[in-house]
């Protein structure tokens, strides 16, 4: 493969979002997928065996989310640049993924132009930041934490989500393979940052803010 190839590994659990972005990259002459990934484990099976460039990583992956496998890939690649690619709004988890390493965040919706250049900043050693996430970093640096979910540990937000869901303590529980006591201590957390009361309230509260449809 000539050394100007840019070579990425696809990470979603939708196979037909896998072929469009697929399909999307596949109209640049410098630019390869050369692994898919239908979650976080069979993600690191790849980068245990192949080197990639670039990593377009969905956040909702089945087991274990985007964010911690954002950890696992920069601990086995350290040079893989990873891009997070979610059907969330960047005011959701932009900032927490670039806060972890991420080098750019991409919503599902973004065009095919968008989401080539992103990878060819991301190759290049650089950062891909939208303009509205521009604007978003710098009311942080300016005011710190907006809004009571952003206080939140990854896997808080992850089960606010599920019980803003509907979801019940016991199917969070063997979701996220843990015990429903660890949940319910999650939960008494989510409830006490957030300054929200009950199950209800975090239901509005994470459909006004698009932690949920």
């Amino acid at each position: 493969m000539p050394p100007d190839i840019i070579r990425v590994m696809l990470v979603d659990d939708h196979a037909v979002v896998r072929s469009g972005v697929r399909l999307m990259l596949g109209t640049t002459a410098d630019i390869i997928v050369t692994g898919e990934a239908d979650s976080g484990q069979a993600a690191m099976k790849l980068v245990a065996a192949q080197v990639f460039d670039v990593a377009l990583v969905d956040i909702a992956l089945p087991g274990r989310n985007g964010l911690e496998l954002l950890k696992q890939l920069r601990q086995e690649q350290p040079g893989l640049a990873v891009l997070m690619f979610s059907m969330y709004s960047e005011e959701v988890y932009a900032v927490r993924a670039l806060r972890q390493g991420a080098v750019g965040y991409l919503t599902k919706d973004s065009s095919a132009a968008v989401i080539i250049d992103a990878v060819r900043t991301a190759a290049a050693g650089r950062k891909y930041v939208s303009p509205a996430l521009v604007e978003r970093l710098a009311e942080l640096l300016g005011e710190g934490v907006r809004f009571p979910h952003e206080a939140l540990s990854d896997r808080e937000l992850e089960v606010m989500k599920l019980l803003a869901s509907g979801d019940s303590l016991v199917q969070i529980a063997a979701a996220l393979h843990l015990s429903a006591s660890t949940v319910t201590t999650y939960r008494s957390r989510i409830l006490e940052k957030t300054g929200l009361k009950g199950n209800t309230a975090l239901s509005r509260y994470a459909i006004e803010h698009g932690l949920i449809a």
